[in-house]
């Protein structure tokens, strides 16, 4: 007679090895009935279909065995109890980890844009469209850090747009944020948070210090 709690013997030694009794039973029976660490032992976790390409009939049967040999059914085990409350702390250790992010995606944009030249309101930008672009950087001073716009004849005539895949972090926040609001042929101000634009680090080669508020005109020239 089964014990309280512990499961009663669905099938004979004879029905066990018998070919009518499909592997797949065998192995709901016992990832419903066995302990966590029991399962573990065995390679029997995860999907019962793949679980049956795997384990061979004498394998399962010897584990069926096993476990009424060893009585290591579901809640009798410490272990389980321990694996169920490190994954519970675990749980709780990922929703305190993702709160601060979510923070600072819900809080207001980091720059701000002025049109000085309205595009054609139509083409609009999409994650990961080509777009092309003339612009200036400068910093709070009006020091100029950065520009593709030539000044001279002959350059002028050499010069290409800044090119890349746009909303995709191929450049700073700032620029792919406000670059989505932008119709083709449009120019703006944008004045960039430092922490949309390169924050606490800077970017000493281009000299820009750290936390550095920067100002970009942008002119969107094509979209592809």
């Amino acid at each position: 007679m089964a014990a309280p709690g512990e499961p009663a013997r669905p099938w004979t030694e004879e029905q066990l090895h018998s070919d009518d009794l499909p592997k797949k039973d065998i192995i709901t029976f016992l990832q419903d009935s066995a302990s966590d660490s029991f399962l573990s032992e065995y390679k029997l976790h995860g999907n019962i279909k793949n679980v049956a390409k795997t384990a061979k009939k004498d394998h399962l049967v010897a584990a069926f065995n096993k476990l009424f040999e060893t009585k290591r059914f579901k809640g009798s085990d410490a272990q389980d109890n321990l694996a169920k409350d490190v994954k519970a702390l675990k749980v709780d250790e990922k929703v305190k980890e993702t709160k601060p992010e979510e923070t600072v995606d819900e809080g207001p944009p980091k720059y701000t844009k002025s049109i000085l030249k309205k595009g054609d309101k139509v083409n609009v930008p999409k994650k990961g469209d080509t777009v092309h672009c003339w612009y200036t950087g400068t910093l709070e001073d009006g020091t100029v850090f950065d520009s593709n716009i030539q000044t001279s004849a002959k350059k002028k005539k050499a010069a290409k747009p800044l090119s890349f895949k746009v909303g995709i972090g191929k450049v700073i926040r700032g620029w792919d944020e406000a670059l989505l609001t932008m119709t083709k042929g449009e120019k703006a101000k944008l004045e960039i948070q430092p922490e949309w634009a390169y924050g606490k680090k800077g970017m000493p080669d281009a000299k820009i210090p750290p936390n550095a508020k920067l100002f970009f005109e942008v002119e969107l020239v094509d979209i592809e």
